[in-house]
């Protein structure tokens, strides 16, 4: 399956003009012959926008902005990953992202579990137990959103469960490209999936983005490496190489979980 990293720089408070970005990439990401498009954490809205802004723009999961995009998916034949601040039916604000497939339907939404610092903290509040697994073009897919990826628990988690690829849209900056270059890499190793990481790149108020979106392959290749500037990236993901880097790589089945107990 070829999946598309859109890494581009926010545009905060513009949903309007989010979604025409999305269109235009998921037209483009489609003629190339992506069946996945990936885009960064708190998409539709912009990331660093404070508690005022995302009280008033946060939406539902099944909200217009979810109407609209799942068209946008409709329209060019392309599942889209979006993220966007989720307003609950109790009231409560989350660091969501969605997948909607190809023909308009919401696949499944998770809440972002790991809050990072009080950028986070002031805004939104931590997701559950509810880490989903979904399925597209035969393909097991796991979601994370930025710092959950951070916890190898957490996409050890999603790859017992059976997930083939985690899909983390994410809002790194400087100075943590460590988590780019290395981190990230490492979790696919680790974990024997394929982990694709969508990325910010220039800045939005103080912060500056990282950019250095990937896609990472279970044997540690990276099938797709951006640099810091706009760009839409392409990865095929390959069961062939998942199944050989598994049989050579046997973590999952060497791991001896009786002795992690007092982790927890």
């Amino acid at each position: 399956m070829r999946i598309a990293l859109y890494q581009c720089p926010p545009l905060p408070l513009e949903p309007a003009a989010n979604l025409d970005r999305l269109r235009q990439r998921a037209a483009e990401a489609a003629r190339r012959g992506a069946a996945l498009l990936v885009t960064p954490e708190m998409y539709l809205s912009g990331y660093n926008i404070g508690l005022e802004a995302v009280s008033r723009l946060a939406q539902p999961a099944d909200g217009d902005w979810a109407e609209q995009v799942a068209g946008i998916a409709r329209e060019h034949g392309i599942a889209l990953l979006y993220g966007y601040p989720e307003r609950s039916a109790e009231g409560h604000i989350y660091n969501s992202v969605q997948l909607i497939d190809a023909q308009g339907q919401r696949l499944g939404n998770y809440r972002k579990t790991h809050l990072f610092g009080e950028l986070d903290r002031s805004m939104f509040s931590a997701g559950g137990d509810d880490y989903p697994l979904l399925e597209l073009n035969g393909w097991k897919l796991g979601m994370l959103i930025c710092y959950d990826v951070e916890f190898p628990e957490n996409v050890r988690r999603l790859a017992l469960a059976g997930a083939d690829a985690i899909l983390v849209p994410t809002a790194n900056m400087e100075p943590y490209d460590f988590v780019c270059d290395v981190l990230v890499r490492a979790r696919a190793f680790e974990s024997q999936c394929y982990l694709a990481y969508a990325n910010y790149c220039g800045a939005e108020g103080e912060i500056r983005y990282c950019g250095l979106s990937s896609v990472s392959a279970p044997d540690g290749s990276q099938a797709a490496i951006c640099g810091r500037e706009e760009t839409l990236a392409f990865a095929d993901l390959k069961r062939d190489k998942l199944e050989a880097s598994r049989a050579g790589l046997t973590y999952l089945r060497d791991r001896r979980a009786e002795l992690y107990r007092p982790l927890t």
